[in-house]
């Protein structure tokens, strides 16, 4: 099946744009036929004046009008996502109904805590892990900028497994599928093999999973990369001809493309225990029992030259692939450090690496793939 054929069942892309170039390009709004006319989006896009032209003659194209909107679902609570709804609401007149998974309501709901009022908790996490001052209002800039883009939602329905999404020729599966945030749904039509994914698998870009804390800021509540490669092998089982990501066109081969994910975090990890010097399971006493060479700039520059070079990507075609700076909050350096190593060893929970996780995130660029 390709994209052509997606018309057939009723399935419209509509790319929307983003001022994120790093993400893998426009997000994805699908439109959907429904059974007594009209059609459900999947994901909303941007509430930014750009995105919502975008949106409306991306319906347009298609004989449609946001009047026509019946329901939308949220796959997960990202501006970039969930950002356009209000904006159909307001234009629909009749206000069609939000759904989203529960873990992820407090993202979209207007009833929940605003970002200005969590970022200082994540500030302050911030400070603890050793970012500095500069780079702490940096952060907070950022995340004002994109939350500003996203006008949340008075009232939200839950997504969830269970039930069946019946659409004009589609029975879409809602999936949780948590790690790139807890509440990440994907929707599975088992009889067309189709696999709307979101951003939980994009063919060029590893949708690395963000820092999530508790309702009082505690860290440790939700462990996203773990649970990311837990989603990950789910999703390896379904069968599925043709991924419709929340990014860049449609694409087959979804176990290829998760194979080289894994691979590429099973290297980094192993990596990491590496420049550390011992085994994962014996790592515990804080950066005063690390090696000389693990300290510093060193580990973050040595993961850094883990990168796959530029030209190679091209090569490998849906290969992981270095982003550049983005949305706030993202899993910067001295994260993906502390992540790594939760799934490197169960035993690594403890580790206060906090000396080298601080200098890991002074130094600029060190990451992995792609994320968005």
């Amino acid at each position: 099946m390709t994209e052509a054929d997606l018309a057939d069942l009723g399935v419209h892309r509509i790319p929307i744009p983003i001022p994120f170039p790093q993400a893998g390009g426009p997000v994805n709004v699908y439109a959907i036929e429904e059974r007594g006319g009209g059609v459900l989006l999947w994901d909303a896009g941007l509430g930014a004046p750009d995105a919502e032209a975008a949106l409306e003659a991306g319906l347009r194209g298609h004989g449609r009008t946001l009047s026509d909107v019946t329901r939308i679902l949220v796959s997960h609570g990202h501006v970039d996502h969930f950002g356009g709804a209000r904006f159909v609401q307001e234009r629909h007149g009749r206000s069609p109904p939000v759904f989203v998974h529960p873990a992820d309501a407090a993202k979209v709901s207007e009833a929940a805590p605003s970002w200005a009022e969590r970022a200082p908790l994540y500030s302050a996490h911030l400070a603890r892990l050793g970012v500095s001052p500069d780079g702490i209002r940096r952060a907070e800039r950022e995340g004002e900028r994109s939350f500003a883009l996203a006008r949340r939602l008075p009232r939200v329905e839950p997504l969830g497994e269970g039930a069946v999404v019946e659409t004009r020729h589609l029975a879409l599966a809602p999936l949780h599928m948590p790690g790139h945030t807890p509440g990440l749904v994907v929707l599975h039509d088992a009889a067309h093999r189709l696999l709307f994914a979101a951003d939980h698998l994009l063919e060029k870009v590893s949708p690395n999973p963000l820092i999530e804390l508790g309702p009082r800021g505690e860290p440790g509540t939700f462990r996203p990369l773990v649970s990311y490669l837990e989603s990950l092998a789910r999703t390896r089982a379904l069968e599925v001809d043709l991924v419709l990501p929340g990014h860049g066109p449609p694409f087959s081969g979804h176990r290829a493309v998760i194979d080289r994910l894994v691979a590429f975090y099973g290297k980094r990890q192993e990596r990491i225990r590496t420049l550390l010097g011992r085994p994962a399971d014996r790592v515990g006493g804080g950066a005063r029992a690390l090696p000389e060479g693990a300290r510093g700039r060193d580990l973050p520059r040595r993961l850094r030259d883990d990168r796959e070079p530029r030209g190679a990507r091209g090569a490998r075609r849906g290969a992981p692939h270095r982003r550049g700076r983005g949305l706030a909050l993202r899993l910067t350096s001295f994260h993906r450090v502390k992540v790594a190593l939760e799934v490197a060893s169960a035993g690594v929970a403890s580790y206060d690496g906090r000396r080298i996780l601080a200098q890991a995130a002074a130094a600029p660029g060190v990451g992995g793939p792609t994320e968005t």
